[in-house]
């Protein structure tokens, strides 16, 4: 999924206002620094995302090109998105 930076900015002020609302955490820095960590994460969780995409669609061309003709009758989203489970799982990353 790609959010732009001012989608980002307002799920992260999203984020804290609900995690201070419900008590789950104490700010011990200014609010702007709780902020920019979970811009930050949000970011990052993104990228790594994106980046398990193009993993995916890289194995998948490869897995289909040695499979040659037998490649014709393969569901290639449902092939992707087990890839896509695969990798995620080796690299411990929540879909």
């Amino acid at each position: 999924m790609r959010l732009k930076e001012d989608q980002i900015a307002r799920l992260a002020e999203k984020v804290l206002a609900d995690l201070t609302a419900a008590n789950l955490i104490a700010l011990k820095k200014e609010r702007g620094a709780a902020l920019a960590g979970i811009r930050d994460a949000i970011t990052a969780d993104i990228q790594a995302e994106a980046s398990l995409e193009k993993d995916a669609e890289t194995l998948l061309e490869q897995t289909l090109r040695s499979m040659g003709r037998g490649a014709v009758d393969i569901d290639r989203h449902k092939m992707l998105r087990m890839i896509k489970e695969k990798l995620a799982r080796e690299r411990k990353t929540v879909l």
